[in-house]
């Protein structure tokens, strides 16, 4: 290793180390805020935060295009309490103001942080809560009062009130508002029906729209843009033909003015979406990554309603809030597949999938899950299933590599060509194509095989990052409980850029895989000069990169990864061997042509 590659490595670790140094000092990350627990067991902001945010807020939206809500009925004699509906997937608390939900628990998907199940109705404050309706436009203020609330039984509940309006020219209008949550003991799906009865003006329109409904302002588990960069928070949503995935970025509150099926916001691995039973009647639906809590940001969905004509109306609404997995949402696609009788909802076009290779990411998946079920444990699962595509793909590979072998046979030749031919590009380009087609080598027959890896590699990338079985999935005890984190063998009491909190063994030995393999590939091995140090940084410092970007990527991923390293340094080993075998045959055919010339002519010289 020459002294220009090792100041290239000790310049770039230098400035790698100096941005973490400046990004810890100046730009630390924020405390994350942890929910508290009522009474009830709902996750919600202290006694002092709600005080303080309710006083802060305005029962009363800002805009209804001229209305005024007076005091509803029954104000003073309703107290606010919480109740509690449980199946055999979910443990639901809902707040009587408002008739919203404070906490929705999934009872079989445990969070890894807190033991408890996954929450999907996260960062509920005073001020927004999950299901909560806003009178008018989106950007209103959520209904904050204390409804009556009517028990249906032991899996649907009722909340209702009366409220009467007054125009500014002195008109009256009143209505009931009624929420009713219906759910199954199978399903993460419920309903929810939203009525509005005995509406004296005969309609109801504040300023273009007659209410807004909204999803859940966050969804579990709890996400840190900063940490976790395998992570993200995206807008979904289907029209009956075409689907659309938006991710979210910070302080986001935008529109999406077309049609819709459906809409929600998804996680990695969980979503909450809102199903309409007339699409036609959601006029608009917004979506927002707005932060009313602490600083811990929003993802939500906002469906506005458009307004009512008539004096009764019953909307009914499908929320799906539970896992992003085929398993769970693909029974909605046919009405015998989910207990709602619902049919071509299509829950399945808000998966993750690698778009145009989700074909190729549906067989590798159907392989792995048939490994699965010979060995139960989806850590072999990835190795086995690696090793057999790499055996597959080996004769692609060998190809490859035997093509890069020649062209580092060739270098020096094509070196000599390009300093002889540098100011003459015609020449030096037929000279190079004469050189190529003396030795038989196709430098497109070395491209096409290492595209059709990537391809693979791509959709086996996003099935690895994104597949919801390794969600709590071990693979050895003790080391990678969980295929869907990263692997920790000890916790830092800090969080440093790139590395985070946690010392990771797996991605070390990532790390030295990359670099055996690049030993052994031989890369730069004959080439010279500039060319030489460039091969070696792509060599060194490449692995060292990612080093650094996959540190806290999941261990499934790296474990791929790894493998695939193992595996293909054998294979080329193998390639390695076939050609050193070639070059023997060819010495000595070349040597015995040697000595019949000197036997020809003992001398040294030719006939004149």
């Amino acid at each position: 290793m020459n002294k220009n590659y090792v100041m290239a490595i000790v310049l770039s670790m230098v400035v790698l180390i100096g941005f973490m140094f400046v990004q810890t000092k100046f730009f630390p990350p924020a405390p994350v805020e942890q929910p508290v627990e009522n009474s009830s067991g709902a996750a919600a902001g202290s006694a002092e935060q709600t005080e303080s945010a309710a006083a802060a807020t305005s029962t009363v939206p800002v805009n209804l295009g001229g209305y005024k809500i007076e005091e509803a009925d029954d104000a003073a004699s309703v107290a606010e309490q919480t109740y509690t509906i449980s199946t055999k997937k979910v443990k639901v608390t809902f707040t009587n103001r408002g008739g919203d939900i404070i906490s929705y628990e999934l009872l079989d998907h445990p969070d890894i942080d807190t033991g408890k199940g996954v929450e999907l109705a996260d960062n509920i404050s005073a001020v927004n809560r999950s299901c909560a309706l806003s009178f008018g436009m989106a950007e209103n203020a959520i209904i904050d009062d204390v409804f009556s609330v009517k028990q249906l039984g032991d899996l649907s509940i009722g909340f209702f009130k009366t409220y009467h309006l007054k125009n500014t020219d002195g008109s009256d209008n009143s209505f009931t508002l009624i929420k009713q949550y219906t759910f199954d003991p199978g399903e993460y799906m419920f309903k929810l029906d939203v009525i509005i009865d005995g509406i004296t003006a005969g309609s109801l329109n504040f300023n273009g729209a007659s209410y807004t409904l909204r999803t859940s302002p966050q969804i579990g588990p709890h996400f840190d843009r900063k940490v976790d960069r395998y992570e993200s928070r995206s807008f979904i949503t289907w029209d009956g033909e075409k689907s659309k995935k938006i991710v979210m970025g910070d302080k986001t509150y935008k529109s999406w003015d077309k049609q819709i099926s459906w809409a929600g916001i998804a996680g990695k691995y969980f979503m909450s979406v809102a199903v309409p039973e007339h699409a036609g009647n959601i006029g608009k639906v917004w979506y927002s990554t707005n932060i009313e809590k602490g600083n811990y940001a929003n993802a939500q969905a906002l469906l506005v309603r458009n307004p009512i004509s008539g004096q009764s109306v019953q909307d009914t609404y499908y929320m799906y809030f539970g896992p992003r997995s085929e398993k769970e949402v693909t029974g909605y696609n046919t009405v015998d597949g989910n207990a709602w009788k619902l049919s071509g909802v299509k829950l399945t076009e808000g998966l993750q999938t690698s778009g145009f290779l989700s074909w190729l990411e549906a067989i590798l998946k159907w392989m792995m899950e048939m490994i699965y079920k010979v060995i139960p444990n989806w850590g072999v699962s990835i190795i086995i299933m690696t090793i057999i595509l790499k055996m597959l793909m080996f004769p692609l590979t060998k190809k490859s590599a035997m093509g890069t072998l020649k062209m580092q046979e060739l270098q020096p030749k094509m070196s000599a060509i390009q300093e002889k031919y540098k100011n003459q590009p015609q020449v030096l380009q037929q000279e190079t194509a004469k050189l190529y087609k003396e030795a038989g080598y196709n430098p497109v027959s070395g491209c096409l095989p290492m595209l059709f890896t990537f391809v693979v590699l791509f959709a086996m990338y996003n099935l690895f990052n994104n597949y919801f079985e390794f969600r709590g999935a071990s693979f050895i005890k003790g080391w990678i409980p969980d295929l869907s984190r990263g692997d920790s063998i000890y916790r830092l009491g800090t969080t440093l850029p790139f590395i985070g909190s946690d010392i990771r063994i797996l991605p070390i030995i990532y790390l030295i895989s990359q670099l055996l393999f690049g030993k052994i590939t031989g890369n730069g091995g004959t080439a010279t000069g500039s060319n030489a140090n460039q091969m070696k940084l792509m060599m060194y410092g490449m692995p060292i990169f990612f080093f650094f970007i996959f540190y806290n990527a999941p261990a499934g991923l790296l474990l791929f990864w790894t493998v695939s390293n193992i595996v293909q340094m054998l294979q080329q080993l193998a390639v390695n061997k076939m050609m050193a075998g070639k070059k023997a045959e060819a010495a000595p055919a070349k040597t015995k042509k040697g000595s019949e010339i000197i036997k020809k002519f003992p001398s040294g010289k030719g006939k004149k």
